[in-house]
């Protein structure tokens, strides 16, 4: 294979969410819901020796598992925000970030725990509507 050749594999996977921003002037300053797209590409410049980049099935079990559990149908929050003591109160499902939950921070965050789990993440994209999407790669 040639220097410059490289194959990929890509894996979708939606969640549902909500979220606010702090410091935030316009209608994300408001806790509000999202139905998020996320792609996982993987890239590799050779196969392995099932002559895969990665198997779909193993994306789908870690990121997907990774994914429902600390995702989807969660409410998203910086740990600064004050509703994060009313919704531990009221046994609210939450995944808090040190940063405001934007689909860039999100990107970041998923691309790093895939990563973590031993995945070949080349980039992570982030789909907050069916126009707005975000995405996060190492350089």
């Amino acid at each position: 294979m040639a220097d410059n050749e490289k194959f990929s594999v890509k894996k979708i996977f939606n969640i549902s969410y909500a979220h606010r921003l702090l410091n935030y002037r316009g209608k994300c300053e408001n806790l509000h819901g999202h139905n998020g797209k996320i792609e996982i590409k993987i890239e590799s410049p050779v196969l392995d020796t099932e002559e895969m980049v990665a198997d779909f099935n193993e994306i789908k079990e870690k990121a997907g598992s990774w994914l429902n559990e600390n995702l989807d149908h969660k409410t998203i929050l910086c740990k600064k925000d004050p509703l994060v003591i009313l919704f531990k109160n009221t046994n609210q499902k939450l995944f808090l970030t040190e940063k405001n939950p934007t689909a860039e921070i999100l990107c970041k965050i998923i691309y790093e725990n895939l990563a973590g789990m031993g995945l070949k993440v080349k980039s992570v994209k982030f789909w907050e509507t069916d126009t707005s999407v975000a995405s996060y790669k190492k350089i």
